[in-house]
């Protein structure tokens, strides 16, 4: 039955992108993100939608496309397409290029409709429409997480969609995090006062899901990630009153098996995990002295090079850190546009938020810009601890910074003119 509704709607929904391109690109998205064909376990949890989905919108792009916008001229998608070239660079000198090739094409097939979105999703109503998507897609595995965390007390570990980005729990806890702010946008700018209901329990519940991955890189960022959300409330008194509260009772109901591990953060030097990850993470360093564009895609990732270069050479480790993970890819060049990518956004939010301030038409951008910064640092933070610089999340989060500057922009032009 699974198997029949998600092949009709995204039937249903190709049938529309062909006249309406930017339905194929939030379709595209919400198979990437939800893999809702996996939840089936007939003939359409192997099948290729991702791709039929792909050509259909490509072919309505240059046949019926009608919407596209200029493509935003600013430092941060010159940063952001450096990076895509560095990333090349790095691929054709890379240790193992056949394996670094493989990794490439599936970035760039990620990238693609990344650069779709930013190029054909021009306006407040759909840049929503993308919003809705992505939160509705994690949502379906975070709050069933976080139901599961509360009824177990965080005995058993919450898992990720299995063949996807956030398969693992560390990877799920971050996408998680990274999305609660998204969330909070949605209830602050929805009338629905049922969705409204439904995100504000939806948000801790999502917080239940991320402590349940019993990741403590996820821990650490959600405190930097609640406290710069407290930070940027409206009602600070409030805000943080409920926080308080939410926060004190999911740690109550968690298990002792949770709040043991947990207490493995001060003591990291007797944690053989976290040793391990110190150790990956020298090696990465290491290979990025000796190599100028780093060992390429999963360079560090192969075993004799890992030996080679690491200073517990048996100690065998992921490097578990976005940062780690570039700077091994693609040297200490790629580690610095990377970084740069999310200084410029991060510049770039505070922009907007600058110029929407005491402009009641444009304060859902104002909100937008804010909780923006809130994903940036969630995923800033939970990055050190968490191997996840490709994911496609974070680069949507970048495509709905720069759209945010073009809404912006493009009120601006139109006051210009009404006042000539």
């Amino acid at each position: 039955m699974r198997d029949i509704l998600v092949t009709f709607i995204i039937f249903i929904g190709c049938v529309y992108t062909l006249k309406r391109p930017y339905i194929g690109i939030l379709l595209f998205s919400w198979i990437g993100y939800m893999n809702p064909h996996r939840l089936g376990w007939g003939f359409a949890r192997d099948f290729p939608f991702a791709y039929i989905v792909a050509i259909i919108t490509i072919i309505s792009l240059v046949l019926f496309n009608k919407d596209t916008k200029s493509f935003p001229k600013t430092g941060l998608t010159f940063v952001w397409f450096l990076f895509l070239f560095w990333m090349t660079l790095t691929t054709i000198f890379a240790i193992y290029p056949d394996v670094a090739i493989e990794q490439l094409i599936k970035v760039y097939k990620i990238q693609l409709f990344i650069i779709l979105s930013l190029l054909f999703l021009g306006s407040i109503e759909k840049l929503n429409q993308l919003i809705w998507v992505i939160v509705i897609s994690l949502c379906y595995f975070g709050v069933k997480g976080g139901v599961f965390t509360v009824l177990h007390g965080g005995s058993f570990i919450v898992w990720g969609p299995p063949g996807t980005f956030i398969e693992g729990n560390n990877e799920l806890a971050l996408a998680i995090l990274m999305v609660i702010p998204l969330m909070n946008y949605l209830r602050i700018i929805t009338d629905n006062k049922w969705i409204k209901r439904g995100l504000f329990v939806g948000m801790p519940l999502m917080g239940a899901s991320a402590l349940g991955s019993q990741s403590r890189g996820a821990f650490l960022a959600g405190g930097a990630m609640l406290g710069l959300l407290w930070l940027k409330s409206n009602n600070k008194a409030v805000g943080g009153i409920v926080a308080v509260i939410f926060s004190g009772v999911l740690l109550l109901l968690m298990s002792d098996s949770w709040h043991t591990r947990m207490g493995t953060i001060d003591n990291y030097e007797e944690d053989n995990s976290a040793m391990g990850r110190i150790n990956a993470w020298q090696a990465a360093i290491n290979l990025a002295k000796d190599r100028f564009m780093g060992g390429g895609f999963d360079g560090i990732n192969s075993i004799s090079i890992f030996k080679k270069y690491a200073p517990n050479p048996l100690d065998y480790h992921d490097s578990h850190s976005i940062y780690f993970e570039v700077l091994g890819d693609h040297g200490f060049v790629g580690l610095t546009i990377f970084m740069l990518i999310g200084l410029l956004a991060w510049k770039m939010c505070s922009g907007v938020i600058k110029d929407t301030k005491n402009i009641e038409s444009l304060s859902y951008l104002n909100t937008l810009a804010k909780m923006l910064q809130v994903s940036l640092v969630a995923y800033a933070a939970g990055g050190a601890f968490l191997g996840l610089a490709y994911f496609d999340l974070y680069y949507h989060l970048i495509v709905m910074i720069l759209l945010c500057r073009y809404l912006v922009d493009q009120y601006k032009i139109q006051k210009n003119n009404i006042n000539d």
